[in-house]
């Protein structure tokens, strides 16, 4: 199998701090799930004006996240992600970066909570097919720190290729899938973790 391309490695704070934003992180997911799209579409998926949109898309693309795409004409010319996805790797010792990874992972959750209360409210008007292989599970795990990072690689080597930013050749009635896999120690209500 050919070498899939990388995530981006997210180091820089003020990155961060620009993918903390809801809006961009969800303009930022939406070109990465669907393609390049005018700024007008991009409102519509999003909930957004245009004129928002496109001024958050030139953010973005000021920090190299998306570009121009080819296509349409002047306002109505499409912008694309440039990345197929972000690592924001381990959480940092220092506090500043820590406080960065961490604001980016809360609107990375509730952006999660928002697409799966979509979903819920919409399931009825999906085909059944769509409405059958759709599902969410949970699990509770035994496993080692060892096992957990082994188990979270093998996830993303068998989902990575699906991913729609890197998929050229998909088959006609492929559609834009969230998918998401979420490991961490359970925490109990006092707040310690689960032994």
């Amino acid at each position: 199998m050919a070498e899939l391309p990388p995530r981006m490695r997210v180091r820089d704070v003020e990155l961060m701090r620009a993918l903390a934003h809801p809006l961009r992180a969800e303009l930022l997911n939406y070109l990465m799930a669907v393609g390049p799209r005018t700024a007008s579409e991009c409102a519509t998926a999003v909930g957004s004006t245009a004129s928002n949109c496109s001024w958050h898309l030139r953010h973005l693309a000021s920090l190299g996240l998306v570009e121009r795409a080819e296509g349409g004409n002047g306002r109505d010319k499409p912008w694309r992600a440039t990345q197929v996805g972000l690592d924001l790797g381990e959480f940092d010792g220092d506090a500043t970066t820590r406080a960065a990874q961490l604001a980016v992972l809360g609107t990375t959750i509730a952006h999660e909570q928002s697409l799966t209360q979509r979903f819920v409210e919409s399931v009825d008007a999906l085909e059944r097919d769509w409405q059958q292989v759709s599902g969410m599970n949970t699990y509770t795990l035994r496993v080692t720190a060892a096992e957990l990072s082994e188990l979270t690689a093998a996830m993303d080597a068998l989902i990575r290729p699906y991913v729609a930013a890197i998929r050229k050749e998909a088959p006609p009635d492929a559609r834009p899938v969230h998918a998401s896999w979420r490991a961490f120690p359970r925490i109990e209500a006092d707040p310690k973790p689960s032994s």
